[in-house]
């Protein structure tokens, strides 16, 4: 899991280089790295890293991963070895090898469902370290750690907020049963007003996110 963590985030500290360019010592692009979410997997990264083992954690890396390594070798290493394919049209570029083809349509076939599969991921992850930190198996950091970055997540991803509201929809349907007790209700109308106080100040959504 060290290998894994420390590998992401080396790749996260290069990667927001791209998109903000050259680190500046001010609060203006402090701010904008803080809702870069190679950023924010990075600082994740590195809390993981020095913190004991959570073994689910490692899965949402592992599926950026797998993605990334995927383009990379498309983009940049089967041109190196793979011949292109004839061109189009008789003025066209050449086309990409159908090796290549085949990976990218595979690659944009199946990102979503990787995406959505990293959001119920990273849920599930919150309810692990919150149980971890009332049976004392994590740090009372942990949770409040990654409910932080998954309140991030929800302003960013399209994917997050699509996985908490199918789980919020399944557990009131559970709650709401016929049967339960009133106080069930009662209980979990309140957790999601004081959650939807917390999550809902500060940040603005970012409708171009993806991830």
């Amino acid at each position: 899991m060290l290998f894994s963590t420390a590998s992401w985030a080396v790749y996260t500290q290069i990667s927001p280089r791209k998109s903000l360019g050259t680190p500046q010592p001010n609060i203006a692009y402090i701010r904008r790295a803080m809702l870069d979410e190679n950023v924010q997997y990075f600082i994740l990264a590195f809390f993981w890293w020095s913190s004991k083992p959570i073994a689910i954690a490692l899965l949402p890396y592992t599926i950026f991963s797998l993605f990334h390594a995927l383009t990379f070798t498309r983009t940049t290493l089967m041109p190196q070895f793979l011949p292109p394919g004839p061109p189009s049209s008789s003025n066209g570029a050449p086309q990409p090898h159908p090796i290549a083809k085949k990976l990218q349509v595979w690659v944009k076939a199946n990102y979503d469902t990787a995406m959505r599969v990293v959001a119920f991921t990273e849920l599930v992850i919150l309810v692990r370290v919150v149980l971890g930190a009332v049976t004392f198996q994590n740090s009372l950091l942990s949770p409040i750690m990654f409910a932080h970055f998954l309140r991030q997540r929800y302003y960013q991803s399209a994917f997050t907020r699509e996985a908490v509201s199918v789980t919020s929809v399944r557990i009131d349907q559970f709650v709401r049963k016929p049967g339960n007790p009133p106080v069930v209700v009662q209980i979990w109308e309140k957790a999601q007003m004081l959650a939807g106080r917390w999550a809902g100040t500060t940040l603005t959504p970012n409708a171009e996110a993806r991830r």
